[in-house]
Formats: structure tokens, C-alpha cells, sequence
């Protein structure tokens, strides 16, 4: 599992390894393809216009089978078009299916448009003198492992994110509208992609599986059972680096969950009743929550400066898909675009959205008193009939309110990206931040609520630890099942009945390929790591904020990420499309949502510490001194959890020094320009 990270020798470069397509290359028909080289970016794009010989599929592009076919052509065109014309310069070749009706093109590059393509997106790559700087083409030769020939310096996920970034970038000029389509308005500037997608003209866009590095990938990650690391090297390459962190997370979070666990065993096996000798266990489990995370930006830091994301640029961001309002211009960029008033946005946010969460988070609480009822009545059947099975119905309750809580979880998260979607945000990154904090809140409570009036209303210890570990057990059991065990069922049951299909085909076209990307374009779309890091954010608020009642908790959650692990792999290797790699530096607004639960933990264990009997035993004369004794020691331990935040810096000190070498030269270049210019400018 989590590797790369604690010193233990480097894996060779995946560069090596992932070639950009396999097999026998078909010949292209229309395109334009590569040419001799350039020693400047400027100039080399006008040797992109010889014929390329070889073509290797990257992209499938999927139309709407009713597609006109003046649309089709203006499009295709537009994607093989020079950049000085308004096109991406790419290579399309249409793929001949069984019944001939679907619309489905497949997309590569020449391997000097990627090239380029890779200084445009601003890739950051390693050098010979083993820093990592950003690509350009001219100081090429600069970089390790690169060659001419050699077609392998770009990993299969890096040509797959350049291509799907110059196909974003394809920009309407002075069309009105989409050919064949009046009611698709185009406007200069507008993304031809985004309005086709929205248009319902373009089905999907997704980048083709590897077969071969595939197979050598699932091998090392989950195709035998092994104590070890996990191919985190591998997985960025192929996947990208998105859902390497999360692994990576994933990973990192399972090993810090042992010393948990390993003390948790005895508090357990022992059954101390009592409570008392939990003490020590919230203590360790306060100081546990805040180095653990401290700890995962700094192997986070070191994986991404690896991997050449800390140092990439924050590119502009372009209004998302589903984003509509008034034609306007953008105040930064000066080009037209839709606009949208705030004012509206924000009436629509505080006058419908946050009453919407509200009134669930009330439901959530209903349903929640109802549990309690039934925990009553199941309590008053048991002193009844004193019989096994009416201690089998003590847990009914609990576990009947797990279900309902992950079905209750599930109905609002699309509740609240309909809502956030209404809201009409401008940006992808707004879009995310609004829909995590509605489903984070909601989540919270739904998952939580329970736990905390069982502990600090109804002060009931053994309750509290009973409905933790039905919680805990019956959400993982029932997330492994939708998550993984069902989708795989469906995938392969699809996946048989495609093979059968394609027996009976008969066409002189290549089998393989067109049978590959009728499997791949029938699976699921991985939406993204949304969900993969919600569980692992509740899984930390079962261990952090009561697990000092239930110690097993930490040994559940080790038990259950080594399957996940195992489970997820799988999912991403069999079940869904290849995701288009994602460039990022770390697990973005999921590091604060952990550390505010951390902070939380502090305060709940604070209280169940001061809660216990041998607490009370000290402070028998005055609850008062007890409270604020608690108090003043919730506050203390507050600041100590932040003065080692603030003392255990984010980067090591080794990267620290590279990325500030790193700008110093920049700055020297930049200078260095400058006085060049003026010295000529002084010449004339």
C-alpha cells in the first residue's frame, strides 16, 4: 500500500513505460500530421502540415447518432484545422461500427503536436541535471529521457490530457451557430465543445484504455494479494495524478490508522467497562489526528514535486459547462460570455438552497428520533422475553438506521447537485465548493447527529458504543457493495454480451479496436473522487470523535481501506472509462474538511474525557470547576494542535529550497530578457 513516500528506494521512470497507442497504426485519411523540428514554438507549428502516416487512437468522440451530417464535417474540420485557421491540429479518423448508424471518431496526435501541445498546457518534466522544470520545446534536448524517436517521453495520460485540452479550447470565431443546428447559438470565444455537449450534438468524449499496460497495471496493483505498497508511480501514469492522490490518501491514511488500531485491541479484549482507561486513548487520539495530517502534506509535497503538479501553473478558468446568463464581455479576458448577476445567484442560494438543506437537516433529525423510539421499544421487547432473539433485536434499530442513513445520504446528494447546479455558478471550482458544503453538512449530521445525543443527552456509554459499531460496520458493508460489487457484476454481465455481438460482426475492419471502444463507451463514467473521499471523511469522524468508546472502530477502518483499496482498483481498472488525467497538486478543500473534523475531535473527546467517572471523581464538590476545567483544556490542547501545525512546515525542507532555486532562476531569466531588450532597444 502507500509506498513512494517513507524512504524506501525509487521506482524506475513510468516514462518508459506507457507508450501514447499500441499496434499496428492505420493510415490516416484527413489530418495533418508532424515534420521536421523547430527550434521555436512560434515557428514550429507551421511544420505541422505534412500528412502523418501513422496514427495512433487516443480519443473517442461519440455523436448523436441523428448528427447532421454538415455538422459533422464542420466540426471534424475544425479538430484537423492549423491553429493560425482556429483548429486544434489534430488527427481524426472515423470508426466504421457494426450497424454503420453511430457517429464515433477517434482522435490522436502527431508526436510533435503533442510536444508542443505539452509547453502549451504546461507540463513540468524532469531534467537531465534531475530538477524538474517546465517542458518547452526549444531546451528539449534538455530533458531526461528524451529523444526524436523517442514517442514514450509523454506518458499515455499526459498525450490524453493535452488532446482533450485543445479540443476544450476550440473556439468559435465568427460562426452565429452550429451548423446545421440555428437553435445552437455560438458567440466569439464560446467553446465549441461545451456548446455540442450541451447541445446534446456530442454524446461523450473519453480517452481509450491501454490494453497492455492495463493488464501489466492491474497485475501489480490488485491482481495478486500482497502485503505491500501499492504502484502509485504507475497508477499517475496511467490514470493521472487526481486519483493517484487519492490512492496515495487512501494509502497513507490506512497505515496512520494502525497505531490506532494496535492500541485500541487490548482496550477492547480486556473489556474494561468502565471507561476510566479511555482517558489515555482520547489523549493519544487527540494528538494522533492532528500529526497525521500534518505529516500527509509534506509526503503529499514530496509525491507532487515527483510527479511535476507542484510546480504546474494555475491555468484560467473557463466558465463551466452548464453555466448560461446574458451575452456579455468578461471584464479580464475581454472576450464575450455569458453573464450572470451575482445579486441573482445570491437570492437563489439563501432564499431556496439553504432553507432546501435546512428543512433536510430537520427531516434528518425526525428520522433520527424515530431510531430512538424504535431502540425503546426494541430495549422493552428484550427485558420481555430475556431471550437470543430478543438480543438479536437490539440491533435491529441500529442497523435498519445505517440503511436509512446511506439511502437518506444518497437521495440528497442529488438533491443538492440539482440545487447547486440551479445556482448557476460560473466556475467549476464554485460549482465544487458549494455542492461539498451542502453535502458535508448534510452528511454530517445525518451520519452524526445520532451519536452525539447518545453521548451528551443521554449520557448512555454502552448505547453510544453499540450504534458506532452498527453505523460503522453496516455503512462500509453497504458502500463496498454499491460502490464496487455491483457496478463489476453489471459491467461484466454487459461486457459477455458485447463479446457474443461480436463474434457474429463481420466487417474487414480492425476487430480489436472497434470491440474495445463499444465495451468502453457502455461503461460508467467515473465522476470523480467526490465520493471515494466523502467515505474516507466519515470513516475519520466514526475513529476521531468516539472512538474512545469503541476502540475496534480503528480496526474496522483499517480492515475495510485494505478492501477498498482492492475494491477501488478494480472499479477504475474494470468497471469504468478511462478518466482524462487531471493535473493537481493536492486533495484540494478535502485537507481542510479533515482538519476541521480534527478540530471537532477535540472537542468531543474533551467532553467524554470530562464525562468519565474518574474525572468526576476529581471535581465531586463543584461540576462548575469541572466544566471549566474541561474548557480551559479544550482550549489548551486547541492551541497546542495549531502551534504543531503551524511548526510542522506543509514542504520539507529539501523541496522548499528546489521550488525557491526554481523561481530565483526565473526571476534571473526574466531579468536577464529584459536588459537584452533594452539593449537593443537602445541600438536602434
Amino acid at each position: 500500500m502507500g509506498g513512494d513516500t517513507s524512504g524506501r528506494p525509487r521506482r524506475p521512470s513510468c516514462q518508459r513505460r506507457l507508450p501514447c497507442g499500441r499496434g499496428p497504426p492505420p493510415a490516416l485519411p484527413c489530418g495533418c500530421g508532424a515534420g521536421a523540428s523547430s527550434p521555436k514554438m512560434a515557428e514550429s507549428w507551421s511544420f505541422l502540415d505534412t500528412f502523418e502516416s501513422n496514427f495512433r487512437p487516443l480519443v473517442v468522440i461519440e455523436l448523436a447518432k441523428g448528427a447532421k451530417e454538415e455538422t459533422i464535417e464542420w466540426f471534424t474540420k475544425r479538430i484537423v484545422d492549423k491553429k493560425e485557421n482556429g483548429g486544434a491540429q489534430l488527427l481524426v479518423k472515423p470508426l466504421v461500427t457494426e450497424n454503420g448508424g453511430e457517429n464515433i471518431y477517434l482522435v490522436g496526435a502527431s508526436h510533435l503536436r503533442l510536444l508542443l501541445g505539452a509547453e502549451t498546457v504546461g507540463l513540468v518534466k524532469e531534467c537531465n541535471d534531475n530538477s524538474m522544470r517546465t517542458f518547452t520545446y526549444s531546451s528539449r534536448k534538455t530533458f531526461k529521457d528524451f529523444a526524436d524517436d523517442n514517442h514514450n517521453f509523454l506518458t499515455m495520460a499526459e498525450c490524453q490530457y493535452i488532446i482533450k485540452h485543445e479540443l476544450d479550447n476550440l473556439r468559435a470565431k465568427d460562426e452565429k451557430m452550429i451548423p446545421g443546428y440555428p437553435q445552437a447559438k455560438l458567440y466569439p470565444g464560446k467553446s465549441i465543445v461545451r456548446r455540442l455537449l450541451t447541445s446534446g450534438i456530442l454524446v461523450q468524449i473519453f480517452p481509450l484504455h491501454d490494453r497492455e499496460e492495463l493488464k501489466k497495471l492491474r497485475h501489480s496493483w490488485y491482481g495478486r494479494v500482497k502485503v505491500g505498497y501499492q504502484p502509485l508511480d504507475e497508477i499517475r501514469c496511467y490514470f493521472g495524478e487526481t486519483i493517484a492522490l487519492y490512492f496515495g490518501f487512501l494509502e497513507y491514511f490506512t497505515f496512520a490508522l494502525i497505531p490506532m488500531a494496535v492500541i485500541g485491541i487490548p482496550y477492547y479484549v480486556f473489556a474494561w467497562e468502565d471507561y476510566d482507561k479511555y482517558v489515555m486513548f482520547a489523549t493519544f487520539n487527540l494528538l494522533w489526528s492532528t500529526v497525521i495530517l500534518e505529516v500527509w502534506k509534506r509526503i503529499c509535497a514530496i509525491m507532487t514535486y515527483r510527479w511535476g503538479t507542484l510546480l504546474m501553473k494555475r491555468q484560467f478558468e473557463e466558465p463551466r459547462p452548464g453555466f448560461h446568463g446574458v451575452l456579455g464581455v468578461n471584464p479580464i479576458t475581454g472576450r464575450e460570455e455569458p453573464v450572470y448577476s451575482s445579486i441573482k445567484r445570491q437570492i437563489r442560494i439563501y432564499l431556496v438552497s439553504v432553507p432546501f438543506v435546512c428543512l433536510c437537516l430537520y427531516f434528518s433529525l425526525y428520522v433520527m428520533m424515530i431510531y430512538f423510539d424504535l431502540e425503546q421499544w426494541a430495549l422493552d421487547y428484550h427485558e420481555e422475553n430475556e431471550s437470543n432473539f430478543s438480543s438479536l433485536m437490539l440491533f435491529v434499530p441500529s442497523i435498519i438506521y445505517a440503511v436509512v442513513i446511506e439511502i437518506m445520504n444518497r437521495i440528497y446528494r442529488y438533491a443538492a447537485e440539482f440545487l447547486t447546479s440551479w445556482e448557476n455558478h460560473r466556475l467549476e471550482s464554485s460549482y465544487q465548493n458549494h455542492l461539498i458544503l451542502k453535502v458535508l453538512v448534510f452528511n454530517f449530521l445525518n451520519c452524526f447527529a445520532s451519536l452525539f445525543y447518545i453521548a451528551f443527552v443521554l449520557f448512555d456509554m454502552k448505547l453510544l458504543r453499540q450504534s458506532l459499531a452498527t453505523l460503522l460496520i453496516t455503512s462500509q458493508i453497504l458502500n463496498q457493495f454499491a460502490e464496487s460489487l455491483l457496478p463489476y457484476w453489471l459491467q461484466k454481465r454487459h461486457k459477455e454480451r458485447m463479446k457474443k455481438r461480436m463474434c457474429s460482426l463481420k466487417t474487414d475492419t480492425d476487430l480489436s479496436l472497434v470491440e474495445q471502444v463499444n465495451l468502453e463507451k457502455e461503461m460508467g463514467t467515473y465522476v470523480g473522487t467526490f465520493d471515494d473521499y466523502l467515505e474516507l471523511f466519515l470513516q475519520f469522524g466514526y475513529v476521531s470523535l468516539f472512538s474512545c468508546v469503541y476502540p475496534l472502530a480503528a480496526v474496522f477502518a483499517v480492515l475495510n481501506n485494505i478492501t477498498e483499496i482492492y475494491s477501488d482498483a478494480l472499479k477504475m481498472c474494470r468497471v469504468y472509462k478511462r478518466p482524462f488525467a487531471e493535473p493537481t497538486a493536492n486533495i484540494g478543500v478535502w485537507q481542510l474538511a479533515f482538519e476541521t473534523m480534527s478540530v471537532i475531535s477535540v472537542v468531543t473527546n474533551c467532553i467524554l474525557i470530562g464525562m468519565s467517572p474518574q474525572v468526576n471523581a476529581l471535581f465531586a464538590e463543584s461540576k462548575t470547576d469541572l466544566i471549566l476545567t474541561v474548557a480551559l483544556v479544550e482550549h489548551l490542547l486547541l492551541v497546542v494542535k495549531f502551534i504543531m501545525a503551524f511548526v510542522i512546515p506543509d514542504k520539507p525542507r529539501e523541496i522548499q529550497i528546489k521550488l525557491a532555486k526554481l523561481e530565483f532562476e526565473s526571476l534571473e531569466a526574466l531579468k536577464q530578457q529584459q536588459m537584452k531588450l533594452a539593449a537593443e532597444s537602445l541600438k536602434e
